[in-house]
């Protein structure tokens, strides 16, 4: 009989042995929880650490962008084109919102008429509104065969590079949503090509407004975050 059976309790109740039950500490569910979240933290901070080095050894050179200190807009880094020359605000079809030299005045600017729609005379009471509001006019009829009956926009206008330094800013202000393009002509006048988008020109005092605003174009705002 073992030391651990009382007297007088033998049978099936008799322990038999030499070693008794190890009464072991019940786990603690709240260690474990914390134990698993700790180990979910630290991975996740290993992980964002090994991005953020990649992010500093593969920067992506001249299209970097930098975030403005006070405000949440992107800035444009000053950096230049391959062709050597820094990005400009200028869109591509040659109208910017803002002008820098002086324009010339619209008795300065010679316009050609073109018609390459379906309506009969448009050419001809374009041209003579616009002569009313000061422009010389030049040639007026159809359009070529390039442009007639293909232009979807507003109307088109056509002229040589130099043309998008003014003349372009100041004939755009009578016909809204009219594309621009250059070609290899030599002299300075406009071919305005009339589409099938056209209703009318812009009201003559809603243009001379708009003529006016290019004149004085607005200072660029002093609380701008991008700094050249």
């Amino acid at each position: 009989m073992s030391m651990l059976t009382p007297p007088g309790m033998g049978g099936k109740y008799r322990i038999t042995g030499d070693r008794y039950p190890r009464m072991s500490r019940p786990r603690s569910r709240r260690r474990l929880v914390f134990t698993a979240f700790g180990s979910v933290l630290a991975l996740g901070l290993v992980g964002w650490g090994t991005l953020q080095l990649i992010d500093v050894f593969s920067g992506d050179g001249g299209g970097q962008k930098v975030r403005a200190a006070h405000g949440t807009g992107d800035c444009e880094r000053g950096d230049k084109h391959p062709d050597g020359n820094a990005k400009s605000g200028r869109s591509d079809s040659g109208q910017g919102g803002r002008t820098g030299g002086k324009l010339p005045k619209p008795s300065q600017i010679t316009v050609n008429v073109y018609n390459a729609t379906t309506r009969s005379g448009l050419a001809k009471d374009t041209a003579k509104e616009l002569e009313k509001r000061g422009f010389k006019i030049g040639k007026v009829g159809n359009a070529p065969t390039q442009y007639d009956k293909k232009v979807k926009a507003t109307g088109i206008l056509l002229g040589a590079p130099g043309a998008g330094d003014g003349a372009f800013n100041v004939l755009g202000t009578q016909l809204a949503g009219a594309q621009t393009k250059n070609d290899a002509r030599d002299g300075k006048d406009i071919d305005l090509i009339i589409g099938n988008g056209f209703k009318d020109l812009v009201e003559q005092k809603d243009a001379d407004k708009a003529l006016a605003a290019l004149a004085k174009p607005s200072p660029a705002p002093s609380g701008s975050p991008c700094r050249s």
